[in-house]
């Protein structure tokens, strides 16, 4: 009874624990970004903690301090950086002749509606500018803008409150990188303290090799899509650098939204030219810069990050972010990968008796 007793009570207090999870859903996601802001932190607050002048040394606390600057500093910067060019690419956009895009796409469009047409995707009397002008119309009515403003202001608000809390709990997770451990630690039966504790150990080793490199991969794309479509004299090509970059943390599905959107990016600074003798080149340029850039990325810099880092097959990861994708979307194929790390590591502490644990695992 006893025993019945118990196991009632656990099962009680696990989905306790998932409702709360659930409803503090913000909060956790904070902590947890506050986490992932701690681990890629860490290097730079013992690099700190080294240095020496004379006879002082850096307090703990001030070395906690300088690298949560740091940070900071790094991605106002990148906001000072590319905002502007985003609201330089809104205001071409703003002021694109929409009848000099008509007459030059008049002749195209004809022969793309008839194709339409021929394979019954356009219905009798329909053509693509109507289709458009129907989607523009019920994006522009007054109660949808009226909802999109009030969200808006909503998410300003709450993404303020966000930032203050994930850099307030960040500065505590980089002055003291045990706190997060500890925390975890009171919520574990004792019986499970040491196998949570080599999983926790090898967590932290292998999510900061895999959380550094994807900054540098970031950067890497970045830089390589910048430095090519310049060669290329694509206009913003800063800006369709970091946007291919930033796209790239989406394993398989990023670099083809990358592209498309670059290709829009390019075309709508370029409406000037004459569809084939300009716009088709430049398109091809765009992708082009885009598939050597990554072809790049998939020999040298992904094998190092998904190989080495989470040491793991490129299979097992290509399974493991299509099913995650499946599940949740573009979200989930972004977390796949930590998330699997963990779980083998869990696994490997607590299920090591099963084969396909056994060979998931053995390379950790």
């Amino acid at each position: 009874m006893n025993k019945t007793l118990h196991l009632i009570l656990s099962i009680l207090l696990f989905l306790f624990g998932v409702f709360l999870i659930w409803y503090f859903s913000s909060l956790v996601i904070c902590i947890l970004i506050s986490a992932v802001l701690s681990i890629i932190g860490h290097p730079l607050v013992k690099i700190f903690d080294k240095i020496k002048i004379s006879k002082f040394t850096f307090p703990h606390s001030l070395s906690a301090f300088l690298t949560l600057i740091i940070m900071i500093i790094v991605m106002v910067s990148v906001f000072k950086i590319f905002v502007p060019l985003i609201a330089g690419q809104a205001k071409v956009i703003s002021n694109i002749n929409i009848n000099y895009i008509h007459e030059s796409l008049e002749k195209p469009l004809t022969s793309f509606e008839n194709f339409l047409f021929d394979y019954g995707v356009l219905s009798e009397g329909e053509t693509i500018e109507s289709s458009i002008n129907s989607k523009f119309e019920s994006l522009l009515n007054i109660t949808n803008f009226s909802n999109i403003f009030k969200n808006i202001l909503g998410f300003t608000g709450s993404l303020f409150f966000s930032v203050f809390t994930v850099l307030f709990i960040t500065f505590f997770f980089l002055k003291d990188e045990h706190m997060f451990y500890n925390a975890i630690m009171l919520l574990v039966p004792v019986k499970y303290e040491e196998k949570i504790t080599n999983v926790l150990t090898e967590s932290k080793k292998l999510l900061t090799r895999y959380f550094i490199g994807l900054c540098i991969e970031i950067t890497s794309m970045i830089t390589l899509i910048s430095i090519g479509l310049s060669i290329f004299g694509v206009e913003n090509a800063l800006l369709i650098g970091f946007i291919g970059g930033l796209m790239n943390t989406i394993p398989y599905l990023g670099p083809v939204i990358g592209a498309i959107i670059g290709v829009i990016i390019g075309v709508t600074s370029s409406l000037s030219m004459e569809l084939y003798t300009g716009i088709l080149p430049l398109i091809l340029t765009i992708i082009g810069v885009f598939a050597v850039a990554n072809i790049i990325d998939n020999i040298v810099f992904q094998p190092v990050i998904y190989s080495s880092s989470v040491k793991a097959h490129p299979i097992e990861i290509f399974l493991v972010i299509i099913m995650a994708g499946s599940i949740a979307g573009i979200p989930g194929m972004i977390l796949a990968i930590p998330a699997y790390t963990v779980l083998r590591i869990i696994a490997k502490e607590f299920f090591n008796k099963f084969k396909i644990v056994k060979k998931l695992t053995e390379k950790i």
